[in-house]
């Protein structure tokens, strides 16, 4: 008859603690069944089909023990996970089954980040160090290259980092009771080229291969090139320069420079020496001075040093030492030697002698032909007495200025008065009268009042009939008068203020009447008393109200005034060049509206056909010397 088996059992159940990365045999064990059982084991519902079975026959021959063992590997990751181990039989199919669950213990497990992940060289970064194990951790340690950095014991590590952080990394160690894990890595922070491997200064024999190595190291990936100072031919862009066969022209500086786009710059200067005969660098043509000591030169720059120089001339030889007027001296400037012929008392015969400087050394050896020429040398007097008379002429040349500024600094100042009281205007006409009553009007239409309204409102160029009234006056007014605003806008702002009366005569009674014209002028009234015109400005209104077609002029007679706009000059004495009424036609200045009702003018109302746009130019003379020319002068007052 078949008996089940009893209760599986798995050794250390129900729990095992592990190591991770330790293997560990469970094992399971299934007592006393007939037949023996069979054992199964599951993880996380999954069939394990890797167990090993063994059975063993108990002592009364008819029951069995089974006895099952699975190997595992655990890791941190099998921590709490559950093995189930399933027995059956004959007797029991549906079986049997027990569990077992494992804690496993294993040093920290550990992520290293850095923040930000690129930087440039000088700023600030963050390493955080994420770590977990079991049990718990107990510590963290920190270092850069290998160099344990103490002030750093926490998760995070916060430093400014420079070019070493791109080749020296930083690495995290955290600890526990099972054992510790470090993590390191490199910043990728940006810096202009670094030198890694200097260039060596070179010497080799002329014909020989020369290869010349310099390493830099830069972030991001830099760009390097060589080339021979104060050239611009690049001969190569690696860490090294090979030059094939080389003679002693490509001896010198060379230059190993690296770029890093946006970041900078670095170079580095290599000299290659080239053994060779000896290489002579002086003018073949030298100067001196008649009578005093002169020097003829030969400079040797080759390697190796000559082992021996000397000079010829005519018949004789000198290496070192003195011979009659002529001493040879030897120095060693670093970068060669320099031979020195000396010449006391510089001859004629000295300019006409050849001189051969000869220099050998184990190459070989080189010679040079020196021409020695006479130098002009100028007299120190001469230079003094030029820069002398040099200094003269500019101290008299700013006294010349100085005089020339002050005097025209003075003549604009003069004459000139300023007040903020009145402006005046003064007009004195000194030109012979010679007009008629028929040219009347036409003298009026030109006369020196209208030059100056002309001058001052420069705005009203556009008078078409101002300007050809100004163009026929051929014959009594040829002079131009080019007259500025002395006021300088002073009416145009002033234009609204009241201005002072002024006692006013009018000549309307000696008037003719005759034919009038209407002129496009700019409103202005004038007034002269003592000698002075006084203006004030009034409104202009619309061009369409204006009347250009003539009118007949008022009637005269002695208790009739004139437009105050109009001038007459009959009483004061005819001319034979205009005879009386010859025909001219007279011309009123204004515009044929009635007066405004608001402006005061009481004395001429009965007379003023002008409009109310227009404005009256009156003219008083208490005191003119009518059988003068015309002199018209204006002055100022402020």
């Amino acid at each position: 008859m078949p008996i089940p088996p009893e209760d599986p059992i798995i050794d250390g159940a129900p729990e095992i603690l592990l190591r991770a990365g330790t293997p560990y045999n469970l094992t399971c064990w299934a007592r006393n069944a007939k037949p023996a059982a069979s054992v199964v084991w599951f993880r996380d519902g999954v069939q394990q089909p890797d167990a090993a079975m063994s059975t063993e026959v108990l002592s009364d021959g008819k029951r069995e023990t089974t006895m099952s063992q699975l190997l595992i590997n655990p890791t941190d990751q099998d921590i709490g996970r559950v093995f189930v181990c399933r027995c059956s039989n004959e007797a029991i199919p549906a079986g049997k089954e027990t569990s077992v669950k494992l804690n496993v213990h294993h040093p920290p497990t550990v992520t290293l980040s850095i923040q930000p992940q690129t930087v440039q060289e000088g700023e600030r970064v963050t390493f955080t160090c994420l770590a977990t194990a079991n049990p718990e951790i107990k510590g963290y340690r920190w270092a850069k290259g290998g160099v344990i950095l103490e002030d750093a014991k926490e998760s995070k590590y916060e430093t400014q980092v420079d070019y070493t952080f791109f080749t020296e990394p930083v690495s995290c160690e955290v600890h526990n009771d099972v054992g510790s894990t470090n993590v390191s890595t490199l910043v990728d922070v940006h810096f202009a080229p670094r030198i890694v491997v200097d260039p060596k200064p070179t010497t080799t024999d002329i014909g020989s291969d020369v290869t010349l190595t310099c390493v830099w190291t830069g972030n991001p990936p830099l760009t390097l090139t060589w080339t021979k100072k104060e050239s611009n031919m690049v001969l190569s862009n690696s860490n090294q320069l090979f030059l094939k066969s080389v003679t002693q022209a490509e001896a010198g500086q060379y230059v190993c420079k690296a770029i890093v786009p946006r970041i900078g710059v670095g170079e580095r200067e290599v000299s290659l020496f080239v053994n060779g005969p000896p290489i002579i660098s002086s003018d073949t043509v030298q100067y001196a001075v008649r009578g005093d000591r002169g020097k003829v030169e030969c400079f040797i720059g080759s390697t190796p040093l000559p082992d021996r120089i000397a000079w010829g001339w005519k018949e004789n030889v000198l290496e070192m030492g003195t011979l009659e007027r002529y001493t040879v001296e030897r120095s060693n400037t670093g970068h060669g030697v320099l031979s020195t012929l000396t010449i006391n008392n510089v001859m004629e015969v000295d300019f006409q002698t050849r001189y051969n400087c000869t220099a050998w050394n184990s190459f070989g050896p080189r010679t040079v032909i020196i021409q020695l020429e006479e130098k002009e040398v100028v007299p120190v007097g001469i230079i003094a007495g030029a820069t002398i008379g040099a200094g003269i002429l500019v101290i008299f040349c700013f006294i010349a200025l100085a005089c020339f500024l002050y005097r025209r600094r003075k003549g604009s100042r003069k004459d000139v008065t300023l007040r903020k009281l009145d402006i005046k205007v003064e007009t004195v006409n000194r030109e012979p009268l010679t007009l008629h009553t028929d040219r009347e009007e036409d003298t009026a239409s030109v006369s020196t009042a209208t030059r100056v309204m002309k001058a001052i409102y420069s705005s009203f160029k556009d008078d078409v009939d101002l300007k050809q009234d100004l163009r026929c006056d051929t014959i009594d007014t040829r002079e131009e008068y080019e007259l500025k605003d002395p006021t300088n806008g002073y009416y145009n702002v002033r234009a609204h203020e009241d201005r002072p009366s002024s006692r006013t005569v009018l000549y309307a009674d000696y008037r003719n009447p005759g034919p009038t014209r209407f002129e496009g002028r700019p409103s202005s009234r004038l007034s002269h008393s003592s000698g002075y015109a006084q203006l004030s400005t009034y409104g202009r209104g619309p061009s369409s109200e204006y009347s250009g077609d003539p009118v007949p002029g008022p009637t005269a007679g002695p208790t009739t005034a004139e437009t105050a706009s109009q001038l007459s000059y009959e009483t004061y004495g005819g001319h034979t060049a205009f005879p009386p009424n010859a025909g001219y036609a007279t011309y009123r200045l204004g515009y044929t509206q009635p007066p405004p009702p608001a402006l005061d003018r009481a004395p001429y109302d009965p007379y003023d056909p002008l409009g109310k746009y227009t404005t009256a130019t009156r003219f008083s003379y208490t005191s003119s010397d009518y059988g003068q020319r015309f002199q018209q002068r204006m002055q100022t007052h402020v």
